[in-house]
């Protein structure tokens, strides 16, 4: 063992040299490491950092190993880009509301105790598990409110129901009274003036009076019967038409990103999936495109938040306003935005790009009288290049990567072009 670590030490040095490189720790450490694997020699602290990366999410751990990471000192630049607690505090809050149902009033005990999980640990939003609870629970929430909407409209039914019984003892009522009229009437005509006294005719106007009253009071019963069926139907109808606004309502909501107003990454998502149906159906050309604000958590850092959010939501209206209505564009996270164009032409899509890029290179953003000037960089792949979708943006990531360690304020396209 003792002659392994020897060796692996000498060999360290000795590679450091040839490469040029100063034995720093750092660099002394990332050797050490890789030497020490040729000699199948375990070593704690090169097990550390193996450890510590599989802790990671699997986005920092795709960076890392991009990036050829090996040390923890190389690895705090991407742990100080997480989200402060602040904002997560504030995200687990929102998520909070988003899943409690809007027009049911009942809460399930299994989501009130992981409101309080995520109310206690709010960092656990970034866990593949958690977001898959999440998922369920946003299901459960739709199916909720759906369900009282089903009930509401049963009731309606029943209320229909029972108003058509109603206008059938109406009938019943109007068609007995009329044989009892019609009866006296025969009656009347019978009667014989000559042979007849007042008697008789006294009898016939009682008979006469008692008609009437039982007439009266039938269709006396059912018009109040149909009254209260009417207020009944009218009070329900407001309830339902309530229940539509709420539940439209609803679903805007899930669909749009509360501060930038485009979709979320959830309806942009859905929305590729038609997209992508109508490409394999009709072969009909997009691109994905990946846009990143450059040097924005310095923004955040010298304006504040609030600068932030005004930045997010005007570099959003920007893409909006100049993306057509067959195309989408959505916010990806953070200061992360996609978009599908779809083209004909490859000039067709770099005059959409060139538009986005000159709005935004040529004015500053306004904040309290503070004139701000913000780049962008992007990465731009093409459909009809890759087996599917998947592969389609993960090439525009790339791309905007390539973009970003190549200087920023630069969009990248697959075929080398550069803007």
């Amino acid at each position: 063992m003792e002659s392994k670590l020897h060796d692996v030490v000498k060999n360290t040095l000795i590679n450091l040299k040839e490469k040029g490189l100063p034995a720093t720790p750092n660099e002394y450490h990332k050797e050490f490491c890789s030497v020490s694997k040729t000699y199948s020699l375990n070593v704690k602290e090169c097990n550390q950092f193996k450890e510590l990366v599989g802790k990671l999410s699997k986005n920092e751990q795709l960076e890392i190993e991009e990036k050829n990471i090996s040390t923890i000192e190389e690895m705090i630049p991407i742990l100080l880009n997480r989200v402060s607690k602040d904002n997560v505090n504030t995200l687990a809050q929102l998520f909070k509301k988003s899943i409690t149902p809007s027009i049911s009033i009942e809460i399930d005990q299994d989501l009130q105790k992981f409101s309080v999980k995520i109310g206690n640990s709010p960092a656990l939003l970034f866990e593949e598990d958690i977001q898959k609870e999440m998922q369920n629970f946003i299901t459960k929430r739709f199916e909720a409110d759906k369900s009282v909407v089903r009930q509401k409209t049963s009731d309606i039914a029943k209320l229909l129901t029972l108003m058509g019984q109603y206008f059938n003892d109406a009938i019943h009522s109007s068609g007995m009274g009329s044989q009892e009229v019609s009866n006296i009437k025969s009656q009347i005509q019978s009667i014989n003036m000559d042979d007849t006294g007042l008697k008789d005719l006294s009898e016939l106007q009682s008979q006469l009076i008692d008609a009437a009253l039982s007439i009266e009071n039938e269709m006396s019963t059912v018009g109040e019967k149909l009254n209260s069926g009417r207020s009944e139907v009218e009070s329900l109808e407001e309830k339902v038409k309530k229940l539509e606004k709420e539940l439209d309502k609803t679903k805007e909501e899930s669909l749009k990103d509360h501060l930038t107003g485009l979709l979320t990454r959830r309806a942009y998502e859905e929305a590729v999936k038609s997209i992508e149906n109508q490409f394999i159906r009709n072969n009909t050309q997009y691109a994905v495109v990946f846009f990143d604000l450059d040097h924005f958590k310095k923004v955040n850092d010298d304006y504040g938040h609030h600068a932030g959010d005004i930045i997010l939501s005007t570099f959003a209206k920007v893409l909006d306003k100049n993306t057509r209505d067959l195309d989408i564009v959505g916010r990806y996270g953070g200061e992360e935005f996609v978009a599908i164009i779809h083209f004909n032409l490859k000039r067709e899509l770099l005059k959409y790009l060139k538009r986005i890029k000159s709005i935004i290179s040529e004015n500053e953003f306004l904040y309290k009288n503070q004139k701000i000037r913000i780049t962008f960089s992007a990465g731009v792949a093409v459909r009809n290049d890759h087996n599917s979708y998947d592969s389609t943006i993960q090439k525009a990531d790339v791309l905007l990567y390539e973009a970003k360690e190549g200087g920023r304020n630069k969009i990248i396209l697959e075929d080398g072009t550069t803007i």
